[in-house]
């Protein structure tokens, strides 16, 4: 059995703490010992694992999930997401302690953007102002003007003068989809989520044809020609709300699966199918990233607070600008 400090030394390595736990163990009586003896708040994306989202104190979408963190009073947060949430919450809270069950729970749209590649192509750009959804590094929110996400985009990018000129990064999805929206003429970085990209458009039709009185029901981060076809188009909590309050029984999800757990807890006489993906050999749907937080890293992160996300403090200030002024315009 590995002990703590052969398990600390292979942290970067692993990503998480590889240390057994014994056979008999309650994860939920554990974790919920621990939250209360340390003042701890556990935020889950509602794309993890279910029994993640079950345990949690608070599930979000991205922007719920920063104003969560941005006005906790816990002295530990639990973020059970991926990276770039742990570390905006870190960005939010520089005091308080942050952990990740897994630190190499990362994000495809997020690595579609490398800081240094981004830098030179704002440079280009000399008199656009720089909104960046928040699937992105603190590196890239630091060389940002505004943060978004797909709960507020729209508003954002409505929010700013018309005359000034704009740069959206990285999602060339939601990007296009907020032009369409805005009538914003907008210069796109060209990133994407794999997950979101995986949709066949082929399969989805022939799977309405099969349920005509269903309704497609996608996130903007998917491709043009899904979007198109869809009956709502939203961020993930907008999909949850769109559900429950549909007249309609049966919906066709075109987002990461995660949020059926969510969304049948909230509307049990609803039928949710999950968008078909191109690949018949893959659970593409399902995001691999956030999947690698299980309840065992989760009890070990919480029990002996590592990994713990740190930022660099003056990249954390710059960062932190962009991200205050959307929780600003989300008021």
């Amino acid at each position: 059995m590995n002990t703590l400090n052969e398990a600390k030394k292979n942290l970067q390595e692993k990503g998480f703490l590889a240390i057994e736990t014994p056979k008999n163990i309650n994860y939920v009586e554990e974790i919920n010992k621990l939250r209360k003896e340390k003042n701890a708040v556990i935020l889950a994306h509602y794309y993890q694992e279910d029994a993640i989202q079950d345990i949690a104190d608070f599930v979000g979408d991205s922007l719920a999930l920063a104003q969560k963190a941005a006005n906790t009073d816990a002295d530990i947060i639990v973020f059970a997401g991926v990276h770039f949430m742990a570390e905006t919450a870190k960005i939010l809270n520089p005091e308080k302690k942050v952990v990740l069950p897994d630190l190499k729970a990362g994000c495809s749209l997020a690595d579609s953007c490398p800081p240094a590649e981004f830098e030179a192509f704002k440079k280009l750009h000399p008199n656009h102002l720089v909104v960046s959804y928040v699937n992105t590094s603190a590196e890239i929110k630091a060389l940002t003007d505004i943060v978004c996400t797909s709960s507020n985009a729209e508003k954002i990018i409505n929010s700013i003068p018309k005359d000034q000129p704009i740069i959206f990064a990285p999602d060339r999805n939601l990007g296009a989809w907020l032009i369409k929206k805005t009538g914003r003429d907008m210069v796109l970085w060209d990133g994407a989520c794999m997950v979101h990209e995986a949709f066949s458009i082929e399969k989805i039709l022939n799977l309405y044809a099969e349920n005509p009185e269903s309704e497609i029901i996608a996130h903007p981060e998917s491709e043009a020609h899904l979007l198109k076809v869809a009956k709502y188009v939203g961020s993930t909590s907008g999909l949850l709300n769109y559900v429950k309050n549909s007249p309609a029984k049966t919906f066709i999800v075109a987002t990461e699966v995660g949020i059926l757990h969510k969304m049948r807890q909230e509307s049990p006489d609803k039928i949710l199918i999950p968008a078909p993906v191109e690949d018949d050999n893959c659970n593409c749907s399902e995001c691999f990233y956030m999947k690698m937080n299980t309840m065992k890293k989760l009890y070990l992160c919480l029990k002996h607070e590592l990994p713990d996300v740190e930022v660099d403090a003056e990249l954390s200030k710059k960062a932190l600008v962009s991200i205050e002024r959307m929780l600003e315009l989300s008021k």
